[in-house]
């Protein structure tokens, strides 16, 4: 018995990922639940989109340890609209639910691997230190 195949090659959206479908649902339980998540911006339409796809799906399937979520910003508008997203691709990236990367563009497959890497590597105590930091020296300028 054979299996019928498709001569039609499977589009962005139709191929196996490694990756999660991040929307407005599961975007906190997401982020709260995963030590790194990495989300991927992106449309149907947008072409540097389609040429990154393969690169963050394939960085997927090399680092279980993360999570890499794709977030449609035509289907998931809102979720776009809460990262302040205005161009695509655009690369988010959570540690321990903090933000610490956020970036327009297309990244070449061995940056993402150095993201992936500098991700894994940070010292999350120095970072939350540095964040009240920042947040205690606001409130002092506010103060004037």
């Amino acid at each position: 018995m054979h299996k019928a195949v498709s001569a039609r090659p499977k589009s962005y959206k139709e191929t196996d990922m490694a990756s999660i479908a991040l929307t407005a649902d599961n975007l906190e339980n997401t982020i709260e639940n995963n030590d790194i998540v990495l989300i991927d911006f992106w449309a149907e339409w947008c072409g540097p989109c389609k040429t990154f796809g393969p690169i963050f799906e394939a960085a997927s399937e090399a680092h279980a340890d993360v999570t890499f979520a794709k977030c449609d910003t035509e289907a998931e508008q809102v979720v776009a609209a809460q990262f302040g997203i205005q161009s695509i691709p655009t690369v988010a990236a959570f540690r321990e639910q903090v933000l610490v990367f956020a970036q327009p563009g297309s990244l070449p497959q061995d940056a993402l691997e150095q993201l992936i890497g500098q991700l894994k590597a940070l010292d999350m105590d120095d970072v939350r230190k540095k964040i009240a930091e920042a947040q205690a020296q606001a409130e002092l300028q506010g103060d004037d």
